[in-house]
């Protein structure tokens, strides 16, 4: 079947390896989707120079293993899937040298360790949009977390830029490139292990909308830059380490206790904890000249 552009085998009780010969059709297959199933063993390493995927879909798996690096064969991928696998490499950075990756959902594997996605301009439409006889038809779905619900989304807007990390074992710092994502809408790192300051450069990203860094490590205070984040509609930064006052104002004002619960250092609204306005500021609302940023105390 060399000329296959389509092979959906989801939602079956398909066991086994994924067959190695699946890679013998990538020139001409744009969409492989093969979640929701019982395939174990590795991502077969056979993806070809020339590779025409789109859409890879292995999500809810058994599969294990690192991702295999002929991945960047397939140039023109768009969604890449592998939710609820058993993924223990560590985190494939080098996924950031492929040009249309617009979609990248990684929850519940094993990895360790973070990617640089950008969004190039581009019209209102929907990745996966085929035409057949004048009629429009959306082949992709998956299931990802936005703004703190779970859910399927069937049609994926084209400008839709989100990164979920979540319920992996990454550790160490956030690296502070990740405020480079200005397209960004959605990000969430929830339930992993990292530690470290909260990067105030997650201050750059003005559109996002949704921001999880729960059940993690995190040290130090929560940036006042944050404040700039006019879009951001969901902020859960509940069972950490942080500390110090709570940023005041604007859409802040809106996110209940729960956004800091399991954080015994924080001070201010909305937490029942006062501040106490005679400790010295955070080190973050210092000024170069040493005189301190003009904030409202809880």
């Amino acid at each position: 079947m060399t000329s296959l552009g389509v092979l959906d085998l989801s939602h079956n009780n398909l066991s086994g390896i994924i067959p190695h010969c699946l890679g013998n059709l990538s020139d001409s297959l744009w969409m492989l989707n093969l979640r929701m199933n019982k395939f174990h063993g590795i991502i077969p390493p056979t993806f070809t120079r020339g590779c025409q995927l789109k859409n890879l879909n292995l999500n809810g798996n058994q599969l294990e293993g690192p991702l295999t690096r002929s991945t960047l064969n397939c140039r023109g991928l768009e969604l890449l899937d592998l939710v609820d696998n058993k993924i223990n490499d560590t985190f494939p950075h080098w996924l950031g040298s492929l040009p249309e990756l617009r979609v990248l959902v990684l929850r519940s594997n094993q990895l360790q360790a973070m990617i640089n996605l950008t969004e190039k301009e581009s019209v209102t439409q929907y990745l996966g949009e085929i035409h057949f006889d004048g009629v429009k038809s959306c082949s992709y779905s998956i299931e990802i977390t936005i703004k703190g619900v779970t859910r399927e989304v069937v049609k994926i807007f084209i400008k839709l830029m989100s990164i979920d990390l979540s319920n992996n074992k990454f550790q160490g710092d956030i690296p502070k490139v990740i405020g480079k994502l200005n397209s960004l809408k959605g990000l969430n790192l929830s339930h992993n292990n990292l530690s470290g300051c909260f990067p105030s450069s997650i201050g750059n990203l003005i559109n996002l909308e949704w921001l999880d860094l729960s059940s993690n490590k995190l040290v130090g205070t929560i940036p006042e830059r944050l404040l700039d984040l006019t879009s951001l509609s969901v902020f859960n930064v509940s069972e950490n380490n942080l500390e110090r006052h709570i940023p005041q104002g604007k859409q802040f004002n809106t996110f209940g206790n729960d956004s800091y619960e399991g954080n015994k250092g924080l001070c201010g609204f909305p937490v029942s904890k006062g501040c106490n306005n005679s400790e010295p500021p955070p080190s973050n609302l210092l000024k170069k000249d040493g005189s301190i940023s003009n904030i409202a105390f809880g």
